[in-house]
């Protein structure tokens, strides 16, 4: 269910300011957007205040129902192996679901729509702040500031973009009216944007913020994004660079692999960016993230829509006694950390429990668990982008050290449990890390990417009915084509 209707104008999307700021707030400063008395966009962008509400309504965009909910799960965790549709045959969202799960969608398929209008609309907001926040007579190092903020977010969306379809339009300013009707970017230079916002943003975004700030971008952020961009792109000299510096930056692990995922623990000394999200007292319409909610245990009173669950494939790909099986899957008939007895009669084996929020937390007249952050990117995931790139280039031990560090907050310090890997030989290595992928990220909206960039498809995706030269991207949606009379091309093989 949808909070509020995306205003879209085809993929480019004019969306103001004003219109976006009626819909959000948030008890984090950065967060809190006025609903009443919002102005008209011809009259924004004079002082530094409207810089302020401008950058802010580009954050809380960020936990809106095309940013985290069904259109995300679609194109971003379903084909994978990792995961599978869930819910209960009686949804009906389940029947189109399952064909992003089983490679069958069509580009007439709303989640399509959904996930290319969403990110666009995000991306003119970063445009609306880029092209004209530098005219306003305001502090210079905030201005500098809210500018590198408003650049990462749009090298997040386009990375989003680029990795779910190939080529894009790359829009990098506020269309005029001749400018709507644009082709799809070579993603080639989809990437060199995606790489230049995230160089000028780390140039400039602190190292940390302190109180209600708390969330903001970071230059860890860009950078670990730019480490995370160049890897998609095979440039390991500079997946190794940007890993390296954002690892002396002062992250580290969370003790606990599962209480680092639990609202009490956002924002802790592994998180590196999360998606801001709160459960605002007296405002529902507000409080809206449905991450949580979309992905939460069906049938618990009344609460979550179980869509997006565990795979058994998942669940026999763990070590034997590796702790984030039970960290990363609620079974049926079990009880939560937090005590939470999930009924054996629930519709599903298993669900996300990292998206998990305690059903004691959970209001009525809200959606459920709309309080959890959503973890975009995380330290456990520099140091094994660290530890693939060392590998590439020959640098073993440098591998083997990234790589032992994520195990070793695993195994919790049981060590008779996940055995300190040590192979040199340059395969083996490289197949240890890209499983040590899956089991510390799993539920994290990367595998089916991964996947894919590691050149595995046909091997792991195969079975299931991938194919290769197609299923590498996802369908144009189709009304975005036929708006675009043909200047928009479709993907090969749809």
């Amino acid at each position: 269910m949808k909070l509020y209707n995306n205003i879209i104008t085809r993929g480019a999307a004019i969306v103001t300011i004003a219109s976006l700021i009626t819909f959000t707030g948030c008890k984090k400063s950065f967060l809190d957007v006025p609903t009443q008395g919002a102005p008209p966009a011809t009259q924004f962008f004079v002082t530094a205040d409207d810089a302020t509400k401008a950058v802010n309504s580009i954050y809380a965009n960020l936990r809106e129902w095309t940013e985290v909910a069904f259109a995300p799960i679609a194109l971003e965790s379903l084909g994978s192996d990792d995961t599978e549709t869930g819910s209960d045959p009686s949804d009906g969202s389940v029947a189109f679901m399952n064909l992003y799960d089983s490679y069958t969608v069509t580009s007439t398929q709303g989640q399509l729509l959904d996930f290319w209008t969403g990110r666009y609309k995000t991306i003119n907001l970063c445009n609306q702040v880029l092209d004209n926040v530098p005219n306003i007579n305001m502090d210079a190092n905030l201005k500098a500031r809210y500018l590198a903020e408003a650049k990462f977010i749009r090298a997040y969306e386009y990375f989003r973009l680029v990795r779910a379809f190939g080529d894009v339009p790359l829009r990098l300013h506020v269309p005029t009216a001749n400018e709507f009707n644009i082709p799809r970017t070579p993603k080639a230079q989809v990437w060199a944007a995606i790489e230049q916002d995230l160089t000028d943003a780390a140039g400039v975004l602190p190292q940390s913020y302190a109180g209600v700030n708390v969330g903001r971008a970071t230059k860890g952020a860009a950078l670990a994004l730019h480490a995370k961009a160049a890897m998609y792109q095979q440039k390991w000299s500079d997946v190794l660079a940007f890993t390296n510096q954002v690892m002396g930056l002062g992250y580290s692990l969370f003790p606990s692999f599962e209480q680092q995922f639990r609202t009490n623990n956002e924002n802790n000394s592994e998180s590196v960016f999360e998606i801001q999200a709160e459960l605002v007292p007296g405002n529902a319409a507000a409080s809206n993230s449905q991450y949580s909610q979309v992905q939460g245990v069906r049938s618990v009173n009344g609460g979550g829509w179980g869509f997006n669950v565990p795979t058994q494939d998942l669940a026999n790909s763990f070590e034997t006694g590796d702790p984030r099986r039970d960290a990363t899957i609620i079974f049926r008939g079990e009880t939560t950390p937090q005590g939470d007895p999930i009924p054996a009669s629930v519709p599903n084996p298993m669900y996300n429990q990292k998206s998990y929020v305690p059903f004691s937390l959970w209001q009525s007249g809200f959606n459920e668990g709309c309080q959890q952050n959503i973890r975009v990117i995380r330290y456990a995931d520099v140091l094994l982008m660290n530890a693939e790139a060392a590998n590439e280039l020959g640098q073993t031990q440098p591998a083997l050290t990234s790589l032992e560090l994520v195990r070793n907050r695993a195994r919790g310090g049981n060590a008779a449990i996940l055995p300190q890997v040590t192979t040199t030989d340059k395969t083996a290595l490289r197949n240890a890390i890209w499983k040590e992928r899956r089991s510390e990220l799993a539920m994290e909206f990367d595998r089916y990417f991964d996947v894919i960039r590691q050149g595995r498809g046909t091997e792991v995706f195969g079975p299931r009915g991938w194919k290769a030269n197609k299923n590498e991207v996802w369908p144009i949606p189709s009304t975005e084509v036929e708006k675009s009379g043909g200047t928009l091309t479709q993907n090969p093989g749809y």
